[in-house]
């Protein structure tokens, strides 16, 4: 019997398992490429090419033609996604029946996912533009309740005993639901805009080139979009500038606000340059960064209301900008400005050899300026993720994270928008194919090494090499817009040159390392050790230049050049081996940097001459 001082035990926290979450990411990442998909099929106008539903002609029947084929395995994917809500969605009613919102996204995107297949149906029978408009708005609100049910998830995860509300009482807040109608409306009318074939009706950026006078409904209709675009564009920006006064500390809401600007705007930049004749990619390319916009600012809205500020609060927090000093500065700083500077070395060095010429001056800037800003925002995203361990090391307590004078969120959105930029300016700018190493990079980089491989691995300067090693490729790619053995050889000289370089510095800050918990050679195996394999990787990596000219790459003046400076590197390393000691592991660190900057140099002179 409960008296009134009986006390009942709190309910414990529900806990969202791990195996769930996962299954709600790939649900909501399976309905973006949906999304993707459908979009490219909508543009192509291959819609009509599979007739009849779920098969193309008949039930079941086998799709001919590479166009039914894709509409084909989109309608597959399309009822893929729709047994994983299902399944998401049954587990979140036996599992988490406390979990109301949870509840109710996902039997709500169970339900809009049904209705969409119906509309897929019609959409392959009847090719009507409202009908299309219908579709896209469907798949759109679908992601949509798939990542607040995400989001919930992962913020039920991370604050078990919060409660799951959503609120949106602050000016932010409310400017953020505005942003995400509008860019909902202008998604929906570009996908009208496809269905009605008027894509190129409105020739000519911003204003249509025929006169007024001659203007159709096509031309209205494709300015109209256009209005809609320019419009969201300033909200956005403005909601960008709100994030970075506001939301300093709110690190998924600044930072999914900064994505959000940078994918608009690069959305726009590729549909400036779409045409029906546009290679696939960029379409391709075009439809996934107008449903990322999409995606970001409802992961942005959901941590928004979830964080539930006040305007006491964000006034709280600009209020805190007033006297601060330095900030560009500090944000230069995040880009780590000496390392970018050798790897744009190496870059333009690429571009040089494989073009047997100098570039354009054209080319030369928007390659090493993605460059530039692919490696600095890496480097970015890369102090944020070490930020704890830099308090650790006294090489890097005072960067800008650590230190405190950048909040944590504030390091990782300049990194995310700075890559992002990136890989946008040289798809569009360069070519795909140095677009898609610099990605490669960046990825390499901020997640195998600096994520899975610093802190599991001794061997994580080996192995985390490659990221400084595909720059040249970058270069070579963006000059020829292919690649060759002799690319592969000046990664493989970056690759060969990363461990003595960065061990070098290990030795003289092992203490920082071993305070921070990061298993460098030193720390595990020894300085013996440790300068043992510096002197051997440093053979081998003279070998391979030495060998460089009867593969392909550099000729006589590259040869004399390349036996001077690995005959340098050599005594430096030998040495480290030979004598120990702080002093010349520091000569050595320094000798290496500056000898891959003239190796690269002699190369290029031999390329030229």
């Amino acid at each position: 019997m409960l008296t009134p001082d009986t006390k009942v035990p709190l309910a414990e926290p529900v806990v969202i398992s791990s195996g769930f979450r996962r299954l709600l990411l790939a649900t909501a990442v399976l309905v973006f490429l949906l999304i993707v998909s459908g979009g490219v099929v909508r543009f192509t106008q291959a819609g009509g090419a599979c007739q009849g539903w779920p098969g193309c002609f008949g039930v079941f029947s086998p799709p001919a033609g590479l166009s039914a084929r894709v509409e084909y395995i989109h309608r597959a994917a399309s009822l893929l996604s729709f047994c994983l809500a299902a399944v998401a969605a049954l587990i979140a009613w036996r599992r988490y029946p406390a979990e109301r919102l949870l509840r109710a996204m996902l039997g709500g995107s169970l339900g809009m996912m049904a209705l969409q297949i119906g509309l897929g149906a019609a959409l392959a029978q009847f090719q009507l533009p409202w009908v299309t408009a219908l579709h896209l708005g469907f798949s759109l609100t679908i992601l949509g309740m798939l990542l607040l049910a995400g989001v919930t998830a992962y913020f039920r995860y991370y604050q078990p005993g919060a409660a799951a509300k959503l609120s949106f009482g602050s000016p932010f807040a409310r400017l953020s639901l505005a942003a995400l109608g509008l860019v909902f409306v202008v998604m929906v009318s570009g996908a009208v805009l496809a269905a009605r074939g008027e894509n190129s009706a409105c020739a000519g950026w911003p204003l249509c080139t025929r006169m007024i006078e001659q203007w159709r409904a096509g031309d209205w209709l494709q300015l109209s979009h256009r209005l809609a675009v320019l419009t969201s564009v300033i909200l956005l920006g403005w909601l960008l500038v709100q994030a970075w006064r506001t939301q300093r500390s709110q690190t998924p809401v600044i930072v999914s606000t900064t994505a959000a600007v940078v994918l608009l705007m690069a959305q726009a930049l590729l549909g400036s340059r779409l045409t029906p004749a546009a290679p696939v990619y960029l379409l391709v390319l075009h439809q996934a960064s107008a449903a990322a916009v999409w995606a970001a600012l409802v992961v942005q809205v959901a941590c928004v209301g979830f964080a539930g500020r006040t305007a006491d609060e964000e006034r709280q927090e600009a209020a805190r900008l007033h006297g601060r000093k330095g900030v560009v500065r500090d944000l230069l700083m995040l880009t780590k400005p000496v390392v970018v500077l050798l790897l744009l070395v190496t870059t333009y060095a690429g571009m040089v050899i494989a073009a047997a010429d100098w570039p354009p001056a054209a080319l030369t800037f928007w390659t090493l300026l993605g460059g530039f800003l692919a490696a600095g925002g890496s480097g970015a995203i890369n102090q944020y993720i070490d930020r704890r361990d830099d308090l650790q090391m006294q090489r890097t307590q005072k960067r800008p994270i650590p230190s405190g004078r950048l909040t944590p969120g504030e390091g990782l959105a300049f990194g995310v928008g700075l890559t992002l930029i990136s890989f946008y300016l040289m798809t569009a700018f360069v070519n795909f194919l140095a677009a898609l190493l610099t990605l490669a990079g960046i990825l390499y980089y901020t997640l195998i090494y600096s994520i899975f491989l610093k802190k599991t691995t001794v061997q994580n300067i080996v192995i985390g090499g490659g990221a400084g090693a595909i720059p040249p490729l970058v270069g070579w790619a963006a000059a020829s817009g292919a690649l060759n053995l002799p690319a592969l050889l000046l990664f493989a000289l970056v690759f060969l040159w990363t461990p003595p370089h960065f061990w070098a510095l290990a030795l003289v800050r092992r203490r920082d390392y071993a305070r921070a918990g990061v298993p460098m050679l030193p720390v595990v195996r020894g300085e013996q050790e440790t300068r043992w394999q510096i002197f051997l990787y440093t053979v081998e990596l003279v070998v391979l230049t030495l060998f460089m000219p009867l593969l392909g790459l550099g000729g006589s003046i590259y040869f004399v050049g390349a036996l001077m400076l690995g005959g340098w590197l050599l005594l430096a390393a030998w040495k480290v081996w030979k004598q120990g000691g702080n002093k010349v592991a520091w000569k050595m660190y320094r000798y290496s940097s500056m000898y891959l900057a003239f190796i690269f140099l002699v190369l290029m002179i031999d390329a030229v001459l």
